[in-house]
């Protein structure tokens, strides 16, 4: 991925940006990748309120990936607390999982959580069933913190659960 820009994505990006997130996560077109959740969840996983809320909160953002014209990945960066970093929304577009871009946006994230929100450790959570994300997240540096976090039942902004024990795993890696 020569021809890669990273950057902080603007309103203008927020189209793309909810199709990306939704073909990364939801629906058939989340299967032509490995980190589809289309057997955990259907429905939403971001709608254009939350987007537009993000963007407009100087304690998150997001980073997008482009190829030209092409929005092919984002990352969402939060500040969780003093020197806790958060990321969230990881998308890569389908066709484009397993190249190493996902690997490239965390590597942005962290660097960019440590420079603005002053972060030498950061936070992510992750559903248990998604055992094959989590080994990826720990051969990244991250690990399990013991800590978990329930699944928001009936807030379908959040997606619609297909199954009754989903819950989140915390995962931590110090970072700097």
């Amino acid at each position: 991925m020569t021809d890669l820009t990273i950057r902080d994505a603007t309103p203008a990006d927020i189209p793309a940006l909810h199709a990306l997130v939704e073909s990364a996560y939801r629906g058939e077109a989340s299967r032509a990748g490995w980190t589809t959740e289309a057997d955990l969840l259907e429905g939403q996983r971001t709608d254009v309120e939350e987007l537009v809320s993000i963007l407009a909160d100087p304690e998150q953002g997001l980073l997008t990936a482009w190829r030209g014209d092409d929005l092919i990945g984002c990352i969402l960066i939060a500040r969780r607390g003093e020197g806790i970093g958060y990321f969230g929304m990881l998308s890569v577009s389908p066709t484009l999982q397993g190249g190493g871009l996902g690997r490239r946006l965390v590597g942005a994230a962290e660097a960019a959580m440590a420079d603005r929100f002053a972060a030498h450790r950061v936070r992510i959570s992750v559903i248990p069933q998604r055992e094959t994300l989590i080994g990826w997240y720990e051969r990244l540096g991250y690990a399990a913190t013991g800590e978990t976090l329930p699944f928001p039942y009936g807030d379908e902004r959040f997606g619609q659960p297909l199954r009754d024990d989903l819950s989140f795993i915390v995962m931590e890696k110090a970072i700097g």
